[in-house]
């Protein structure tokens, strides 16, 4: 069993990345060790340029990413934990990929429609491009199970049908066809001043996105202002209905308790949020608060996160290496 996963470095992540990756990244470490596996986990930095990112602000937000995974739990002892431009392997088995992904597939890839919006025109290659490089992310390592989110289930088959296509044309059994892991337990965490959208850190109103990087006294804050409705907590989940401000936060509350919302109910049913709203603040600073002090504590010397990654970029290396040749010797590009 070998699982992978990465996350873009745009900076200190927020509430949303740790409860719906990252937490669920440091679970899957020890329950993969516990079965003799293998875990991967990479900052995508080759996918950060594909929109315009400042050169020194790209290179500062992958060290603060790689201190926030491992304050987070992420075990560089356990686990091999890399920027991914340190491996040239995954840009040369994009463009190896490449020649066997089809137009007509990254045609219906909803992510580039989304993020290019009415500017497709205008969009980078690598925009249009880029599944097909996190299908060599997974690919280059024989993956055998990938974490993924709803959204991104789409790149995933099509990383399952380059390796099918590759394989069928090159006449080898040589790529993995990896499997997702769609974890139930990850929650969707929405804004705290609007939950019809996900909690971002582009989104203008700095109440609406909770930092690991905030103080105590920011996360509470943040956490008594969000956005509720007037009505108490239900009993039950059903009870619950189209409330969407208070399911957001009876799901950070499940999320941040390794509970689930109808246990909450089970407690907070029948109280206001004057109530709930202050456990909440008090449970997310108790969690995020020691992440927030070892972040800082590993940023005050970037030269060890570095040479963490380093490390680990050298063991993706040499994982690397051999399903690179082999794809080579299968086109018959190894003269």
């Amino acid at each position: 069993m070998r699982v992978v996963s990465g996350i873009k470095p745009t900076g200190n992540l927020h509430l949303g990345n740790y409860l719906g990756a990252v937490k669920q990244w440091v679970t899957l470490q020890d329950d993969v060790a516990a079965q003799g596996g293998e875990s991967m986990f990479f900052i995508a930095d080759l996918h950060a340029p594909t929109e315009w990112i400042a050169p020194a602000e790209l290179a500062s937000h992958t060290i603060e990413v790689a201190a926030t995974m491992i304050a987070a739990g992420i075990d560089p002892a356990r686990s091999i934990l890399f920027n991914q431009a340190r491996v040239p392997a995954h840009s040369e088995m994009a463009w190896l990929l490449n020649t066997v992904a089809r137009v007509g597939w990254l045609n219906r890839m909803t992510q580039f429609k989304d993020k290019a919006g009415k500017n497709r025109e205008g969009a980078s290659v690598g925009l249009y491009d880029y599944p097909v490089l996190m299908a060599a992310d997974v690919l280059l390592y024989n993956a055998t199970h990938v974490p993924v989110g709803e959204d991104q289930k789409q790149h995933l088959e099509l990383a399952r049908d380059i390796a099918t296509k590759f394989n069928g044309d090159y006449e080898v059994d040589l790529f993995t066809l990896p499997a997702p892991l769609i974890s139930k337990a990850a929650p969707r965490i929405m804004s705290l001043r609007d939950a019809s959208a996900k909690m971002s850190k582009s989104n203008p109103s700095e109440q609406s996105v909770v930092k690991l990087i905030d103080s105590d006294d920011t996360i509470a804050d943040k956490f008594r202002k969000a956005k509720t409705d007037p009505d108490v907590l239900p009993a039950s989940v059903e009870e619950l209905g189209d409330r969407a401000e208070a399911r957001n936060l009876l799901t950070i509350y499940a999320a941040l308790a390794d509970s689930d919302v109808a246990t909450v109910l089970g407690e907070f049913g029948g109280k206001g949020f004057g109530a709930f709203k202050p456990a909440l603040a008090d449970l997310a600073v108790a969690k995020l608060g020691p992440i927030r002090d070892e972040m800082v504590r590993l940023l005050d010397d970037r030269s060890a996160v570095t040479a963490v990654l380093q490390a680990g970029a050298e063991k993706a290396r040499a994982l690397a290496a051999p399903v690179l040749k082999a794809t080579q010797d299968a086109m018959g590009l190894q003269v």
